[in-house]
């Protein structure tokens, strides 16, 4: 039987709705089973505790596990990885580190593009790195550290948490707009890099603050400013690098991101509840004991963000002509 012109465009829009219909009920719903938020690094880290104090408020609200993975292993590309390659409906989240804005230029070869394939759901802090020397080390500024380097070139080594890793970025980004010259000597980890600055085998380094604030404030270290482009609440009389080198920011950036193509409700949905989270006095004060501050915004205000980082690395990277080892 022929349908009349009327009935059939009718019953064809009502069709195409269909799907549109059942992905916002969906979005509405959600989430309905365990969700996994994927960190690139173990258990104790800053971005772990980061992930875990998200990963907390949102099973309280939204009324499903929020599950932590840890899958370390190179600089959070197997963590990254994994998510890229899950299903797109917002079950399995990856939390976002400095490291994937480094990595898109630091290794030639990724089995994924990182902005292509991760939708931006929300940033969640910024922690400041800490510029720190040895108190053997006979310098008490960021100037003076400057002229003693450049009066002792190749003298001082500088330790990182590993080659490519954001504290190996923060001090080559300091050599490039400084001119100083620094023998870069990386570790695996940050703590194995502090056991030898705080013996003197190594005399600077950029490490996360978590990792230092308890031996700076024991006077086993010597902070001497933060990487921040304003200073920590964490260590308020600590300068900023920027106060004496215009224009210096290197910051480890965390946020949520979710395999491309996840429905914009449940974006929407995670993004609202991340940024009531940052809002919440008691989650904001656990991000500023790890040295950070909450960076509420919209999913395009981290996209932004994700871009200006990455181009940001890019640049020193190819200055500095850092390659993997």
């Amino acid at each position: 039987m022929k349908l009349p012109r009327r009935r059939f465009l009718h019953l064809a829009a009502g069709a195409t709705a269909l799907p549109a219909v059942s992905r916002v009920a969906w979005a509405q719903s959600y989430p309905t089973r365990p969700v996994h938020i994927v960190v690139g690094f173990p258990a104790g880290q800053t971005a772990d505790i980061s992930a875990r104090l998200i990963g907390q408020w949102l099973s309280e609200r939204l009324g499903q596990p929020f599950v932590i993975d840890n899958r370390p292993g190179a600089s959070s590309t197997v963590a990254t990885e994994l998510v890229v390659r899950a299903p797109p409906d917002g079950y399995t989240l990856l939390y976002v580190v400095a490291s994937n804005f480094i990595n898109a230029t630091f290794y030639k070869k990724l089995p994924y593009n990182f902005i292509r394939d991760i939708d931006p759901v929300a940033s969640t802090a910024r922690t400041p790195l800490v510029m720190e020397v040895n108190p053997l080390v006979p310098v008490k500024t960021v100037p003076e550290f400057i002229a003693y380097a450049k009066a002792n070139p190749d003298k001082l080594n500088m330790a990182s948490a590993g080659n490519g890793n954001s504290t190996h970025m923060a001090g080559e980004l300091f050599k490039m707009m400084t001119g100083v010259e620094m023998i870069h000597v990386p570790y695996r980890g940050s703590a194995p890099a502090l056991i030898d600055l705080l013996g003197g085998q190594v005399q600077v380094m950029f490490d996360v603050m978590a990792s230092s604030i308890e031996h700076i404030r024991a006077g086993k270290l010597r902070a001497l400013a933060v990487t921040t482009a304003t200073r920590s609440e964490a260590l308020p009389d600590v300068p900023t690098v920027g106060e004496f080198v215009p224009g210096y920011e290197a910051s480890a950036v965390g946020g949520v991101g979710v395999p491309k193509g996840t429905a914009a409700g449940i974006v929407g949905k995670l993004n609202v509840e991340i940024n009531a989270a940052l809002a919440d006095p008691i989650i904001k004060s656990r991000f500023v004991e790890l040295g950070g501050t909450p960076l509420p915004g919209s999913p395009a205000d981290f996209g932004k963000l994700i871009a200006k980082e990455t181009e940001k690395w890019a640049k020193v990277i190819k200055f500095a002509n850092i390659k993997p080892i």
